[in-house]
């Protein structure tokens, strides 16, 4: 059974983190992005540059409200997980998402992350576990790094709807 995945940006303030998200969300095959509040989108320069073509291949839709975002794919059966080192989040390695449920991350901004009212309203929180001294990622590493791990977990399980890839062919 294939369960979509999708991909939600809270207010991400940089073109170029906008463009790295839609080459990872490509990657792993993120069936859509949800652009909210001051996100760029992909008219903008800066989103192409680093994009490379995954503009196109990544359905992707504007929203000016995160949290109504969040509701809508609650309410049409997703489980929604942000991702943000706080309090009561769960280890990224030690999450284990619903099985047969699509599922949604959220993104937060580069500085404010995650705001506490949208926390709310998410299924559930997990963090990146890391060593150093700085203990954060580039946000657009970071929300690499939740897809790969999202998406293993399920063994390939989230597609693009209707569609699988041939590595052979590309």
């Amino acid at each position: 059974m294939s369960r979509d995945f999708v991909l939600v940006l809270d207010n991400i303030r940089s073109l170029y983190n906008v463009g790295s998200m839609f080459r990872s969300a490509d990657g792993f095959g993120v069936k859509k992005i949800y652009l909210c509040g001051i996100t760029g989108t992909p008219e903008q320069h800066g989103v192409q540059k680093v994009a490379l073509g995954a503009e196109k291949s990544v359905s992707w839709e504007h929203r000016a409200r995160t949290w109504a975002v969040v509701e809508e794919l609650k309410r049409q059966g997703y489980f929604v997980v942000g991702l943000e080192k706080v309090p009561g989040a769960i280890s990224l390695h030690d999450f284990k998402p619903p099985k047969n449920k699509s599922l949604a991350l959220v993104v937060g901004n580069e500085i404010r992350g995650l705001t506490p009212a949208l926390q709310r309203r998410l299924d559930a929180v997990v963090y990146i576990p890391m060593s150093g001294v700085k203990q954060s990622f580039n946000v657009a590493v970071a929300a690499g790094v939740a897809m790969y791990e999202l998406a293993s977990l399920h063994k390939r399980g989230f597609r693009h709807s209707g569609e699988s890839r041939n590595p052979e062919s590309i």
